[in-house]
């Protein structure tokens, strides 16, 4: 059995070592970022590729691959290029994310919640001032995308005592969070949210969905916390509703250019956060042994989880 490892911006040592431990029958090859062949290429094929953001030079170069493994939760990067009709394409889930993702995400909406920006810029000034508490019943917060990601940290951010309203695109159910879904659930979801936190993947269908339109209907002194992808937010639909007064503010990891240009308005807007797209890293043990294990169950004709379905994009 041959892998191809072809994972940009990604150190390979740990992986090929990782893996190579994992699965001790295998032959590993490590490609460039640019899906160059590398020294020493004998020229067979592989039977297997483990990915991330990988050229389509470096696909062209596979014709016999039974499975591809994505090395992280999202496929946007992926699907987009041009793979082998039916080829399985299994993705990454969890592998250490949910907790960072429930951590940013509780800890941007407390700051929020309790205002910690203006008790900051009270201390800036030296002045000792309080403020009339907020009550957790007027702070609902929406999570759009209720997958692996998305379920966890709505079960984190109600166990807050905050009431949680959840959306996805087929249903679901989740203790402790009311559910919407579809196209007729989103307006109903949007307009019962306040703190809106964005999980869901980039697909034709999601991109650009977080809009003058859509993000004008969270309620008024609305708060956006994205950390899924930049190509969600309309930027300057975001920047015009800021500016409006209707939303609060936002807290944005994500950016449809990365790293965020210097000129972008977004790092210089009073109400805006930015990180550098840090909310939930790949951890590179729990990540091998993730996809040794997924690979493993694979080869023996084992059921694996975190199949993609292409027509969907996750």
């Amino acid at each position: 059995m041959k892998i191809a490892f072809c994972c940009s911006d990604t150190a390979p040592g740990p992986w090929l070592a990782g893996l190579t431990a994992a699965l001790p029958q295998a032959r590993i090859e490590v490609w460039p970022d640019d899906g160059t062949p590398p020294a020493g290429h004998d020229g067979e094929p592989a039977d297997y590729a483990v990915v991330w953001k990988p050229p389509q030079r470096f696909l062209n170069a596979q014709p016999r691959l039974k499975a591809l493994f994505n090395a992280g939760a999202g496929v946007d990067a992926l699907l987009p290029l041009t793979l082998p009709p039916g080829l399985p394409i299994i993705r990454l889930e969890d592998a250490g994310m949910a907790a960072q993702m429930s951590e940013y995400v509780l800890h941007t909406l407390l700051r929020h919640f309790r205002e910690f920006d203006a008790f900051e810029a009270s201390a800036r000034a030296g002045v000792w001032a309080d403020r009339v508490p907020r009550l957790h019943q007027d702070c609902p917060v929406g999570v759009m995308g209720l997958g692996v990601l998305g379920a966890h940290v709505a079960r984190e951010v109600a166990r807050f005592g905050f009431p949680v309203h959840g959306w996805s695109r087929s249903p679901r159910s989740i203790e402790g969070v009311r559910t919407y879904s579809g196209a007729q659930g989103l307006q109903e979801f949007l307009g019962a949210t306040r703190v809106l936190v964005n999980l869901l993947p980039l697909t034709p269908e999601t991109e650009n969905l977080l809009n003058r339109g859509t993000l004008g209907r969270l309620q008024p002194g609305g708060y956006l916390i994205n950390v899924a992808r930049g190509g969600h937010v309309v930027d300057d639909d975001l920047l015009a509703l800021l500016d409006s007064g209707h939303l609060a503010g936002a807290t944005l990891d994500v950016f449809r250019t990365e790293p965020l240009p210097p000129e972008h308005p977004f790092w210089r807007h009073p109400r805006i956060h930015v990180t550098p797209h840090i909310s939930a890293l790949t951890l590179e043990d729990v990540s091998i042994t993730q996809i040794a294990d997924k690979l493993a169950r694979f080869v023996r004709g084992e059921p694996v989880s975190g199949v993609v379905d292409p027509a969907r994009g996750y």
